[in-house]
Order: structure tokens, then sequence, then C-alpha cells
């Protein structure tokens, strides 16, 4: 395996998150959350500009609570929960794709309630929804936010990799996350998600929404997400794009590596902006919160 691999998101990111146990009983959302077509629920909080917030693969919006304190002091946060990931019911999620009928689902969120530009923050899975989003439906958003996150996952495998190439070992990888036995799955849990979060405090949340996420969902998210090569989209996003990733002294790469794949990746996007975190694994906003927000603001301010 190329050492880069090892780099904040890699395959472990996805076995990390996506070999589930059975589910858990779905959890109840708040009276106050928006459901949209059995896709998403949203939760809203606070005042100001709207800044949605969409979590990565098998994770909830619970993640992005450190930086929401702060958030939404001056904005109006929109937190996005995909079905089927943490707890929550499945519903459509639970057969074919999952990012792409997300994408389209916010889209809808955000015009049935006039949403003027909003930004759209997305982590992991969610960068890759964002992007959709805002190449799909170019009129809808303000500016897009991406977190540890390219438009095309199986790069992080090989540089040279097509879909086709890929789409083999996307249907090894979601077979085998479907027959997985709990036990073998459970105990890969802990161990993968040490390499996505370097926080040991923070590790547990990870796991346990995992752990309660709908196999079947996360199993065909990864085969889209391994399958789904969103570059030659970039060309008809409008807005200005922060790409936000990580860098740490373990990954045992050079900085310079992780800088080159980034911007290789998105070379297509003109207006893209690159900052890197470092001292940080995959989940950058528990990693490190006060510069997450602080990047996450700097992209926020008004021409920037």
């Amino acid at each position: 395996m190329p050492p880069f691999l090892a780099a904040a998101w890699v395959a472990s990111a996805l076995l990390a998150t996506a070999l589930p146990a059975v589910a858990a009983p779905p959890a109840v959302e708040p009276a106050a959350a928006v459901r949209i077509a059995d896709r998403i629920s949203v939760r809203t909080e606070g005042q100001g500009p709207d800044l949605i917030l969409i979590p990565g693969l098998a994770s909830s919006k619970d993640v992005w609570d450190q930086a929401s304190a702060s958030l939404r002091q001056t904005h109006r946060l929109h937190r996005v929960q995909v079905a089927g990931f943490a707890g929550t019911a499945a519903g459509a999620n639970a057969a074919g794709e999952v990012a792409a009928p997300v994408a389209e689902a916010i889209a809808r969120y955000i015009a049935q309630h006039q949403l003027k530009a909003p930004i759209v923050v997305g982590h992991s899975l969610g960068g890759e929804v964002a992007l959709m989003l805002a190449a799909r439906h170019p009129e809808a958003v303000g500016g897009l936010v991406v977190v540890d996150a390219l438009p095309f996952f199986s790069l992080l495998f090989d540089p040279a990799a097509t879909v086709a190439t890929s789409t083999p070992d996307a249907a090894v990888f979601r077979d085998n996350l479907l027959s997985a036995p709990k036990a073998q799955a459970d105990a890969l849990q802990a161990a993968s998600v040490a390499r996505l979060v370097k926080t040991p405090s923070a590790r547990a949340a990870v796991v346990e929404a995992a752990l309660r996420s709908d196999r079947t969902t996360v199993a065909n998210a990864s085969y889209e997400l391994m399958t789904t090569d969103l570059r030659s989209e970039l060309e008809r996003i409008r807005v200005p794009v922060q790409v936000i990733y990580a860098w740490d002294p373990l990954y045992g790469v050079p900085a310079a590596a992780v800088d080159a794949r980034f911007r290789g990746a998105y070379a297509g996007l003109a207006k893209a902006r690159f900052t890197r975190i470092d001292d940080s694994f995959h989940f950058v906003m528990l990693d490190q919160p006060q510069r997450f927000v602080d990047a996450l603001r700097t992209s926020l301010e008004p021409d920037h």
C-alpha cells in the first residue's frame, strides 16, 4: 500500500466508519428537525447568514458540536443528518446511491426554506455531497468549504485511478462490508478510528456513530464514493471553494506530498483556496477545533 494512504482519510477512513454492526434502533430526531424525502433531517440553530453543515460517512451531525458552539453566535446553522447514519432510520437511503440523492435533498431543502446563498460545509463524504450540490445546482449556494475530501476518493489508492479501474475493488469492498461478522466489525472500529481521530477523548463518539449506522446504507455509500469522479464537474462550480485538509507527522509522508495531492485533484476548480491544518488526522474539527473554526471563519469573510 502506498505510504500516502496513511494520510488523513485513506482506505481506513472507509473501514473505520463503514464496518458497523447491525444497526441499532433508530434514534428519535428532535421535534424541531425537518425531514426531507426520507433522505436527510436538518436541525437549525443560531441566527445570521445561513451555514449548512454536512457530516461524513456513518457520522452524526453531532460531530459539529464544538464548531457549532462558536458558529451559532454569528450564523444560522443547518446541521444535516444523513438518513441511515448514526442510529437514524435509513429510509430511502437503504437502497442504491446515497450521496447524490442527499445532494438533491439538500437542494430541495434550500429551495423550500428560501435560503439565500448559504455557505455549505462538508466533511469527507459530506464534502463530496457539497461538491455535487454546487456543481449540479450552482445557483443554490453562496460558497463551499470542503473538509478533508477529494473529488474522487479512489485517487488515494491510485493517482491514475479511473471509475472503470476502481469499480471492481469498490464492489469487493462493498460486499465485504455487508458480510463482515459483527465481532470482526466491532474489533476493527477502535483500531481504525485511532487512525482517523488523533484526540483519544474524541474517538468514542465516532465509533458509536459508526456502530449505530445502517450497514447497507454505509456499504452502498462507500461503493458510490469509490466510483464517483467529480473532477469533470468542478468547472460548473461558480462559487469560491475553500479546501481544508489535515496533515500530521505520523502520516509518514512529507506535507508537500499531501499538498500536491489535494491541489492536483482540484486543478479543475478555478476558485479554490487551500488551508492545511497540521497536527490533525481526518476529523479536523475534533483534533484542532479552534484552528478549524478560525479557518472556517476566514472562508466566510466577504470577498474571501
